[in-house]
């Protein structure tokens, strides 16, 4: 393949540590002088590179040096970075500037509804819209990278493959050439390039100067790893200059060759109508894009010559062998059953299993800590899952070590890009309650000496707010709080709503339009967070980051707008469309944390080295990632092209973990299942598991987890025992109401918890309307209806539409039950409509009484009593859902209408006398002998009467009433009986304090299990 020239191609092992090992190669070579290092261009792969290569000169100098001028090579904004170092890729004017990718992307989401349309299919939001556009973007870089033609997919080839497939992919395809064609004349008419093609040409250029006119300075390229043709093309060229050199990353030399044969052709064939990848490659192993990279190049394997300097934290040589073994293609591998044990052994590598992810996080964590007790000794963790490693962080700071992950956090993740998004949220739901709350309780929301104050006030609007939904908007928050701040006369709080208010004006203003522009939305957004939050919102690295995020989105939108294509969004879009775009950033830490440990990525990764190193979440899925079908190429069709596709990933990631195998001391870590159930471990590392055989256990690390757990371990609780408090006398003397009645009889320790401890359960924000929610409302409108219109026919159901529009927005409320309401409600209208005929008066509505019973306060809320004709009174108690079962009350559970009965008759409300005689509920649900006309409404007496054979007779209701209520004060409000919890466990109804008594400790256990406890 080569034509003759000799050429400076050296590989790195990977045992020898590739960022030491080459800084220990290139001092002696090139610092003949004090200043022989800066006359040296290096080339490396990524900015993290820069920096590692960095690191190493100064652990390898031993005393000052110039370093050598260092440039990014594979980075798609090479232009700016190389551009002021070399010459000779500044001196391309002729190349034309790249088109700014944020307003490509709007561009593209533009152009992929217009080709939509024009293939007669249904075109879907634009936050669908934005999101299909990255992908094609992504697409089309992928084929700028590879020199792929837009021609190409024209090709005889290609055709005859989409011809072959479904017709979905012929259609996708269709529609992804159209948006493509589309994005490059409107390239033309600018006269501009995609920054990948800008990146080729650049290297193109580069590689044309330098063959015709080499540098007379030394120019090399380490670590460099990316297959791309252009790429190739400047690699060979600098392989072949006076003073050049190129230096791969682990290039197994010592491979045999029908091994290498067998990863395949790697875009190398005498056929020329022979596919780019054939069918038969090894995409997957480690070496293959090594392989790639030298056929593009033009170089055999045998050129390559081995690099012999090694690093500070090389590991032992035969190390590299094992790597080559454990990688070996699958037809080859069967040769393990015939290595010696020495071939087979990885010394110095540990596999640890662990149950889950935070027992992995925790046992990783023991093993840095443990390291950091070595002096000198570096640590790096690698690991794809960014929540594992956010997990070790968290441990770490347990024993206050400070570590930062490398790989950043992505922006909506941050502080400041979780308060755009959720102001984003306010306006994309309206100002539903929990965003609105999140938003104005954010940590940045009312910063500084205020804080305190402001916080005050955002705890009285979650009380006030807690509960069904109010109606969309803010308006509806508005009246929420100023009612709240008139009733107790809060001024403090009315003059902090009043800020609020001011502040989220911007948002407020977009919130009636159907849809807003793109910059407008930003400039609103923008204004109010720096309302809410002033310059702390921008102050920090995350700050920095979304303040470029949003100039340059809000730049873009500007442009397209004033080209005519506007980017407008569905209020209800904003927040998926905005956290789509911010996912693309990641914000890294400005600073360091300990300085012997590193958390990596993948990629950041590459070059590194330590003398410890963890490879965490070793589970498919995770490491190697699932491969990644685009939406509208084929896999196929980009085989066909010679673009790598999904399962080139997966040798990338055999590759990343062959390099990291290289460290003197290595942990393989994974957990056996994560949050959604079991977990299969990574492909690699059971090839590890399979090549060490009967050696695999000598290799397993338990004691960091057995150390994970032990930290967490404690001594078993002893038995939790049913509650059953003892108050004092002096705690006991409390009033009892009607309705606390029902609890101290059938469950004593809600009463004890609710009247002598006083505690109360908490609403949800924004939480379903409840049924004590329900019947609130049902008897705040029955009591509106008498009061305001003395139950005059035809004024209730406009009264509770009315009331009901302002109580509560949930969908739930508004969509199912609010029918069924009023359908029940036109029931009672009727029926109190009869019963008015017959003489029945209404004489109360929604009032309190009270009487002393036993020297014992009881008082009680009468939702209603009326005056029956013969002079003698009925209690009328709604219900929303079915009415207690007469056996109810005849054991003495459900006394409401007996203990309001005997207020009444002991003349406790106020201008009512008589004896009560009727004990009605009235009930809302539907009625089983209802009509179609009246599905829903009945009244019901649990008195044993006619057939009835449950109940209370007519003549006995009050006296029995009566001895229940007796028996309940003599037991527990005059006496000393215990607050059992869950006295009457078959009876249900109220659970508001199920956790205060740990129901679920003791609940079903034998009363002999649970004395064996110690009470609580």
């Amino acid at each position: 393949m080569s034509d003759g020239t000799r050429l400076s191609l050296y590989s790195i092992a990977a045992h020898r540590g590739f960022a030491d090992a080459l800084v220990a190669g290139l001092i002696p070579r090139y610092a003949e002088d004090r200043f022989g290092l800066a006359r040296l261009t290096l080339l490396l792969p990524s900015r993290r590179a820069v920096r590692t290569v960095t690191e190493a000169f100064v652990r390898l100098s031993g005393a000052g040096l110039m370093l050598p001028r260092m440039a990014v090579i594979g980075d798609i904004d090479l232009d700016e970075t190389l551009g002021p170092l070399l010459d000779p890729i500044g001196e391309g004017a002729d190349i034309p500037p790249a088109a700014d990718p944020t307003r490509r992307w709007l561009a593209l989401a533009a152009m992929l509804a217009r080709a939509m349309e024009a293939e007669g299919l249904r075109v879907p939001g634009r936050a669908a819209l934005l999101r299909q556009a990255r992908e094609i973007a992504r697409t089309m870089d992928r084929l700028l990278v590879e020199d792929i033609d837009p021609d190409d997919l024209m090709r005889e080839r290609v055709i005859g493959i989409v011809g072959d497939l479904s017709a979905h992919w012929e259609k996708n395809l269709r529609l992804f050439m159209l948006v493509q064609r589309m994005w490059l004349a409107e390239l033309a008419d600018r006269g501009e390039i995609d920054a990948p093609a800008r990146r080729n040409a650049l290297f193109d250029h580069a590689a044309r100067r330098w063959r015709e006119s080499p540098p007379a300075q030394p120019v090399v390229a380490a670590g460099v790893t990316s297959a791309s043709p252009a790429i190739a093309r400047l690699l060979r060229v600098i392989a072949g200059l006076p003073n050049g050199a190129v230096i791969l990353p682990d290039l197994d030399l010592a491979m045999e060759d029908e091994v290498w044969d067998a990863l395949g052709s790697a875009g190398y064939d005498e056929d020329p109508d022979a596919p780019p990848l054939g069918p038969g490659d090894a995409v997957t192993h480690p070496q293959y894009h090594l392989k790639l990279l030298l056929n593009r190049m033009g170089v055999n394997r045998g050129e390559v010559r081995p690099w012999h300097r090694r690093g500070l934290g090389a590991a032992p040589p035969e190390r590299s062998k094992a790597i080559s073994n454990l990688f070996l293609p699958p037809e080859q591998s069967a040769s393990w059953v015939e290595l010696p044990p020495h071939r087979r052994k990885l010394a110095g590598v540990r596999i640890m299993e662990t149950a889950h992810p935070e027992e992995e996080a925790q046992a990783i964590a023991v093993l840095i800590r443990e390291a950091l007790e070595v002096p000198g000794r570096r640590i790096a963790l690698i690991t794809p899952d960014r929540g594992l490693a956010g997990r070790v962080i968290a441990h770490l700071k347990a024993w206050d070590v400070n570590a930062d992950d490398s790989a950043g956090t992505p922006l909506p993740q941050t502080v400041a890009g979780r308060m755009f998004l959720l102001l984003a949220e306010v306006l994309g739901t309206r100002a539903a309650p929990i965003p609105f709350l999140a938003a104005i309780a954010h940590p940045l929301a009312g910063a500084g000496e205020r804080r305190a104050k402001w916080l005050e006030q955002v705890r009285k609007l979650d009380l006030a707010l807690r509960g069904p939904r109010l109606d969309a908007g803010i308006e509806p928050l508005a009246r929420v709080a100023t009612e709240r701040a008139r009733k107790r006369d809060d001024r403090a709080m009315a003059l902090w709503w009043q800020e609020v208010e001011t502040a989220l004006a911007p948002l407020a203003g977009l919130a009636e339009a159907e849809s807003v522009e793109l910059a407008a939305l930003l400039d609103a957004l923008v204004a109010a967070g720096e309302a809410l939050c002033g310059t702390a919102l921008w102050a920090e690295a995350d700050g920095r980051m979304l303040a470029s995020f949003v100039e340059d989105l809000r730049e873009a939108a500007q442009r397209e707008a004033a080209l005519g294509e506007a980017t407008l969004l569905e209020l209800a879009e904003v927040p998926a469309m905005l956290r789509d775009a911010m996912d693309q950033q990641s914000v890294r830490p400005p600073w360091g944390g300990h300085p012997r440990i590193a958390i990596y990525g993948l990629i950041e990764a590459r070059m590194s080295r330590a003398d410890l190193v963890i490879c965490g979440g070793l589970t498919e899925g995770s490491w190697p990632a699932p491969p990644s079908t685009d939406p509208l190429v084929a896999p196929a069709v980009l085989r066909a092209l010679g673009v790598p596709g999904g399962d080139f990933r997966i040798g990338l990631s055999a590759h990343d973990l062959a390099a990291a195998l290289g460290a003197p001391d290595v942990v393989l870590s994974h957990a056996r299942r994560d949050a959604a159930g079991p977990v299969i471990a990574s492909r690699f590392l059971l090839r590890v598991r399979a090549m060490l055989g009967d050696q695999f256990d000598s290799h397993r690390e338990t004691e960091a987890p057995k150390l994970a757990a032990a930290m967490n371990e404690a001594a078993p609780a002893p038995p939790y025992p049913q509650p059953k408090p003892m108050p004092s006398a002096e705690q006991r003397k409390v009033d009892i109401s009607a309705t606390a009645l029902d609890r101290l009889r059938s469950d004593p320790y809600q009463f004890y918890a609710s009247h002598i401890l006083r505690l109360r359960a908490l609403d949800a924000i924004d939480e379903e309307p409840t049924p004590a929610w329900k019947g609130t409302t049902v008897h705040a409108i029955l009591q509106e209806w008498n009061e305001k219109y003395d139950c005059a026919p035809g004024t209730l159901q406009p009264l509770a539409a009315g009331m009901l529009s302002d109580l509560s927005g949930h969908p739930f409320m508004r969509g199912l039950w609010q029918p069924r309401l009023m359908a029940a409600l036109r029931w009672v209208e009727a029926e109190q409509a009869a019963l008015a005929a017959e003489g029945r008066e209404v004489l109360l509505v929604e009032k309190s009484g009270s009487m002393v019973f036993d020297g014992v306060t009881v008082t009680a809320k009468a939702d209603r009593i009326d005056r029956l004709p013969d002079g003698t009174l009925a209690i009328v108690d709604y219900k929303t859902g079915s009415p207690p079962s007469a056996r109810i009350v005849e054991e003495g559970f459900t006394l409401q209408l007996g203990t309001t009965g005997l207020i009444a008759d002991h003349g406790g409300f106020e201008g009512v006398s008589g004896n009560p005689t009727r004990f009605e509920y009235w009930s809302l649900a539907r009625n089983p002998r209802g009509t179609e006309d009246m599905p829903f409404g009945h009244r019901s007496e649990p008195i044993k009467e006619g057939r009835k054979t449950s109940g209370l007779t007519r003549e006995d209701f009050l006296p029995d009433s009566a001895v229940f209520l007796a028996d309940a004060i003599d037991k527990w409000i005059l006496g000393s009986a215990p607050f059992t919890a869950r006295l009457n466990p078959d009876l249900g109804g109220y659970n508001d304090y199920d956790q205060l008594m740990r129901l679920d400790e003791w609940q079903g256990r034998s009363e002999e299990t649970a004395d064996q406890g110690v009470g609580g």
